[in-house]
C-alpha cells in the first residue's frame, strides 16, 4: 500500500463499497476520497475527522459546502489564513495562506464514523504529510483526529490526552520531526456548535493563541 495519497485508493472495502453507492444515489457528488487542501508549505495543519456526506464529499474539499465548515472558513479568514470566509464549492476563489486542511479519514464513512481498523489504515496518508510536509502547528478537530496525528506521529494514545483547548508539545519520532505543538479543539460539527459545546469566541480563543505560536521565531 503506498503512503501517497490517490483519488483511486479503495483499501477499505466498507467505504470503498459505500462510495459506489454514494456515487449511484448522487452522481454530481465527488464521492471519492477527498485530497488535503491549502498551502503546501503551511506552518499549519487543520485535521478533521472525515468528509461529511453534503461537504466534501459533494464538493471534493474538506469542510467545503456543509455546516462545519462555517466556523472554520470564517475564523481562518478572521485571522488571515483564508482569502474570503466562506467555502461551497471547490472551483471557488478561496485561497488558504499558511495553512492547509486534511482528515483522519479520506473517505465518507457511514454514519460519518468510520471504524477503527480504516482509521488505522488510512493513517499512512497523514503520516507521509508530517513527513513530506512537517508544519509548526497542528489543531485537531475532536478525539478521533487528535489520536489520529498521534498515531501518524508514532506515538501512544496516553502520551497526550483530548482536552478542548489542550496544547501538546510533540517529541521527536523517528515518524515527525521535533518542534510540533499540537492545539486540541471540539470538532466544528453542526452539533457541538449549535448545542453551544462549542461557541464562536473558544474557537477563536484558540487561534488567537495559534498565531501567537506561529509569530516569527
Amino acid at each position: 500500500m503506498p503512503d501517497s495519497f490517490s483519488l483511486d485508493c479503495r483499501d477499505c472495502p466498507r467505504l470503498a463499497g459505500f462510495l459506489d453507492q454514494v456515487r449511484l444515489d448522487h452522481p454530481g457528488y465527488h464521492a471519492l476520497p477527498v485530497p488535503v487542501f491549502g498551502d503546501a508549505a503551511a506552518e499549519l495543519l487543520i485535521v478533521g475527522l472525515a468528509p461529511g456526506m453534503h461537504g466534501a464529499n459533494r464538493t471534493g474539499r474538506p469542510f467545503t459546502g456543509d455546516h462545519a465548515g462555517i466556523i472554520l472558513y470564517r475564523t481562518l479568514h478572521e485571522f488571515g489564513f483564508a482569502s474570503q470566509p466562506t467555502s461551497e464549492r471547490a472551483d471557488d476563489a478561496l485561497v488558504l495562506k499558511n495553512c492547509r486542511i486534511s482528515n483522519a479519514v479520506k473517505c465518507l464513512p457511514p454514519q460519518n464514523k468510520p471504524l477503527p481498523e480504516e482509521i488505522r489504515r488510512c493513517n499512512r496518508f497523514l503520516a507521509a504529510e508530517l513527513r513530506q510536509r512537517p508544519p509548526r502547528v497542528i489543531l485537531a478537530l475532536g478525539s478521533v483526529a487528535h489520536q489520529a496525528v498521534l498515531m501518524a506521529c508514532g506515538l501512544k494514545r496516553a502520551s497526550c490526552k483530548f482536552g478542548h483547548h489542550a496544547v501538546h508539545a510533540l517529541p521527536s519520532t523517528g515518524t515527525s520531526p521535533e518542534g510540533i505543538r499540537l492545539y486540541d479543539s471540539y470538532h466544528c460539527s453542526r452539533y457541538n456548535t449549535q448545542t453551544k459545546r462549542l461557541t464562536e469566541a473558544m474557537f477563536q480563543a484558540i487561534f488567537r493563541d495559534i498565531v501567537a505560536e506561529l509569530q516569527p521565531r
